[in-house]
């Protein structure tokens, strides 16, 4: 059974739970799936301290001992991702951003491969696109496989119009998320994730300063590898590594 795992950042148990309560629904039309809600504010997560400890000596050194690692924990015993919130002040909701504050680290060192990700956003302005793709991109810089998120409007009182129309929106992201979440072969890099991983691992292998991402990717044998994990990548996409891979080195020595 598949086990899927939506992060919700308002503890408002309005537009954005029943955005998921609608998504489950959908979800679990095509199969049988272990779904679980997770509201950031039932945890204790402070707030970054931008310290850097965790990018230059590793996440263990970090001073906050809180449950950050056990949101991690959640995330790696799942098999699918849903980042779920309303939008205040046109952005994500601040336990939201404190969260992907909190996991930045791992911006760095991208791990969750092979989990689908995607995004519900709600919104009482129908401006909130940007949002949704700046959590998807999030999703993507965190090593996840994303799928298509949604907008949704979700005014209080809705009208049948307006429910109707989230309702369409939540089943089309649940049918690509559900896509995403049987796929057997692992997705394969774009040009960008290409770039920002052969140009990373490059400048940290020519840099004449070993922070802990050296050791990381060295015992992850990412400084020898075509990309994160095992893929095949086209002769365009091979002659653009060997590119970034020299564009990294270029950068990296200026470190």
């Amino acid at each position: 059974m598949k086990k899927v795992t939506a992060f919700i950042g308002t503890e408002s148990k309005k537009a954005t739970y029943r955005a998921i309560n609608e998504f489950e629904k959908n979800l679990k039309q095509y199969e049988d799936i272990d779904f679980e809600y997770v509201f950031l504010s039932d945890y204790h997560l402070e707030f970054c301290r931008g310290c850097k400890v965790c990018f230059d000596k590793g996440e263990e050194h970090c001073p906050l001992k809180d449950d950050r690692d056990v949101l991690i924990k959640k995330i790696e015993e799942s098999d699918g991702v849903i980042f779920a919130t309303p939008s205040y002040a046109y952005q994500v909701s601040a336990r939201m951003k404190n969260f992907f504050d909190r996991i930045a680290f791992i911006f760095h060192r991208p791990r969750f491969f092979h989990k689908t990700f995607t995004a519900v956003l709600t919104q009482g302005v129908p401006v909130g696109d940007n949002i949704r793709k700046y959590i998807e991109e999030t999703g993507g810089h965190l090593g996840f496989s994303v799928t298509k998120g949604c907008s949704l409007w979700t005014l209080d009182p809705m009208s049948d119009k307006q429910k109707q129309a989230m309702e369409s929106k939540v089943s089309k992201a649940a049918h690509r998320f559900y896509k995403g979440l049987i796929r057997t072969a692992p997705s394969k890099p774009s040009f960008f994730r290409l770039m920002l991983f052969r140009t990373g691992r490059s400048g940290l292998k020519s840099a004449s300063v070993r922070y802990y991402d050296y050791f990381y990717f060295k015992d992850k044998g990412w400084f020898e590898s075509d990309y994160y994990y095992k893929t095949k990548l086209g002769p365009v996409k091979k002659l653009a590594g060997r590119f970034f891979d020299f564009l990294g080195c270029v950068i990296g020595k200026k470190i």
